[in-house]
């Protein structure tokens, strides 16, 4: 980039001098040296693709149409539409840097680091140089970067990120944990069971890397147009020069060869070859400014074409974290009071859901009250408050006689029991918390004429019915494994209408196989896995799923954009390649229909960044 800008620079300020002196072999030089300057490698990749037999391309016709220019003596079109170019290929290669690099920085929060034993010292190495056998330690809140077997310590972990439960589970020695499980409240010791090049994660990431280079139908367009405009506008430029002459006796050579050589400087393409990925860049630069991140054309284009949108549920229209979301006390009991045994109980385990029972509480625990706390994994807590035995946790984890209490049925909840003295207590509802906005998305892409909303989820049918319901998604799937949402996702794919395209948003592990499937893949970039935002083309910075009714929306702008620039390129371009081959169009209109239009077409291609809907 830095040497595309050095020849931009120094081109541009030679073509400025020349432009500044008066007719003379010095100018003439200088716009020679401004061409070379800002044209050399368009020449050389022309002549090299010429060896190879491939000359069906732009770089061949804009080569040809310059040095046509400099031989009818128009040199500073000639430096002109060369410089024009390297612009534009300039702004479209530091898009894609700015892309790419802000991708890899939401990437580098995740830790890359093992805390491995080798001579019996725990060290820490990268990731990449642990072998298969080897004992590695995770902490809590820590992630597990390898595939590994518990060997000793017991933990809740969260396996949100690859199975979609919302629960976290207990992990015990012997249990086999992928990459990518967080570990909550136990130190675990693991055995790796693979390197990490040859992890799910890693796959994933060598999957996505080899399918970035791909274009969008539009760019595969101007070059399959190219590929037949290239020789047809050769063709017609050289009869142009040498079939009137043959067929009129008073038809001058020269005069024919002068109008063949305009022909060819009107047939420039670059208002194409510059309008389009600028285009794209113009709607790519103005997401991103929403804190969107499009990984290129490709997935902008799908994008405008959307007509069937999947969620997963977890993470993506559910927050991923439990709060209380009702109180049902026993007789005897407040609401209140009932909050307040259970937090004290609650306040010394590290479980998600006591944790929101005691935010729930919101108030300082008083801990001289609490004494023979005992918490048994996968059941609950034991403790005696102000003298008084306390329980809180799963029903059947209590031997109290009088759980029979009733709680008023509801879809989707995860429920804590409580008893004191062996006496109910009541019963805490908790469940995972909707998104402030995600009814607001849906509602937004059915009024960009969506065909389908879909949610997949591996949780229970209740809960996903109940998110259904709050959010408005129109078709749910539950109980779901990673390979039935890919699958629900193939008949999607294979049932939607042709020329539309099936979204996908998701964030976890368990997800980037469907975002890889999915014409677009969606990520949640602030809480999503390493491997859901590499494998996924759109990445939301803040996880808010309002942005992907307005990235739609803005993409099928763009796309429109895009489209304008095409037919005011070939149409303005065909009317003055008439007019100059019956000689009604002189060279200035020649221009126009090469270097003007070429610029109009790149400020329109800008409308994108000051989108306002």
């Amino acid at each position: 980039m830095k040497r595309q800008a050095g020849q931009i620079l120094i081109g541009g300020g030679v073509y400025a001098l020349a432009l500044c002196l008066s007719a003379g072999t010095v100018k003439l030089a200088l716009f020679v040296a401004a061409y070379l300057i800002c044209g050399g490698d368009v020449l050389w990749r022309s002549a090299k693709n010429l060896r190879k037999g491939e000359w069906l391309d732009e770089n061949f016709l804009m080569s040809l149409a310059t040095v046509g220019a400099f031989v009818i003596g128009e040199y500073p079109e000639a430096v002109a539409v060369m410089l024009f170019y390297q612009t534009g290929e300039f702004f479209l290669h530091w898009a894609l840097h700015r892309s790419r690099r802000s991708v890899r920085a939401l990437l580098e929060l995740q830790p890359d680091t093992v805390l491995v034993r080798r001579e019996g010292d725990w060290r820490h190495v990268p990731a990449q140089s642990v072998e298969p056998g080897e004992v590695f330690r995770v902490k809590p809140g820590e992630r597990t970067a390898l595939d590994a077997v518990i060997q000793s310590g017991q933990s809740l972990v969260d396996t949100s990120a690859l199975t979609g439960e919302s629960l976290p589970k207990q992990a015990t020695p012997g249990e086999e944990l992928f990459a990518g499980v967080i570990v909550l409240d136990g130190e675990l010791e693991l055995k790796a069971l693979r390197p990490y090049a040859a992890s799910a994660v890693a796959k994933i990431l060598e999957l996505v890397e080899n399918a970035s280079a791909k274009k969008t139908p539009t760019e595969r367009f101007i070059t399959r147009f190219a590929r037949w405009y290239t020789p047809a506008v050769v063709a017609a430029a050289v009869l142009t020069a040498f079939v009137p002459p043959l067929i009129w006796p008073d038809a001058l050579l020269k005069v024919w060869v002068y109008r063949a050589l305009i022909f060819l400087v009107i047939s420039c393409p670059c208002a194409l070859v510059l309008s389009v990925p600028l285009g794209f860049f113009g709607g790519i630069g103005a997401a991103a400014r929403r804190g969107i991140l499009i990984k290129g054309s490709n997935s902008l284009e799908g994008l405008a074409k959307g007509s069937v949108m999947v969620f997963d549920k977890t993470g993506t229209l559910t927050q991923g974290r439990f709060s209380v979301s009702a109180v049902y006390p026993a007789e005897g009991f407040s609401k209140q009071q009932l909050l307040e045994i259970a937090a004290y109980a609650e306040s010394a385990s590290s479980h998600p859901l006591a944790q929101a029972i005691v935010q729930a509480y919101g108030k300082e625990i008083d801990r001289s009250r609490i004494s023979q706390v005992h918490e048994k994994a996968g059941a609950g807590v034991w403790a005696r408050i102000d003298g008084r035995e306390v329980f809180a946790g799963r029903k059947d984890a209590s031997d109290a006689a009088a759980l029979a209490f009733a709680v008023p049925p509801q879809q989707a909840h995860t429920e804590v029991f409580v008893t004191v003295d062996g006496h109910a207590a009541g019963v805490l509802a908790l469940a995972d918390t909707v998104k402030k906005d995600a009814a607001a998305a849906i509602a937004g892409l059915k009024t960009l004429a969506f065909d389908q909303t879909v949610m997949l989820t591996g949780d229970r049918a209740e809960t996903a019915a109940s998110v259904a319901q709050q959010t408005g998604v129109e078709q749910v799937y539950a109980s779901l494994l990673p390979a039935d949402k890919v699958r629900i996702v193939e008949e999607l794919l294979n049932n939607k209408r042709p020329g539309t395209a099936v979204l996908f948003a998701g964030d976890g592990i368990n997800d980037a196989p469907v975002l890889a499937r999915a014409d677009v893949g969606i990520a949640m970039g602030a809480l999503g896995s390493d491997a859901a935002i590499e494998a996924a083309d759109v990445v939301l910075t803040d996880d808010q799923l309002s942005k992907i009714p307005q990235a739609v929306a803005l993409s099928r702008f763009t796309l429109h954009i895009v489209k304008q620039n095409i037919w005011f390129s070939l149409l303005v371009k065909a009317a003055v390649m008439a007019l100059g081959v019956l000689g009604m169009a002189n060279l200035w209109e020649a221009v126009f229909a090469d270097v003007g239009v070429a610029v109009l077409a790149v400020l329109n291609s800008l409308r994108p960044l000051v989108y306002k809907k």
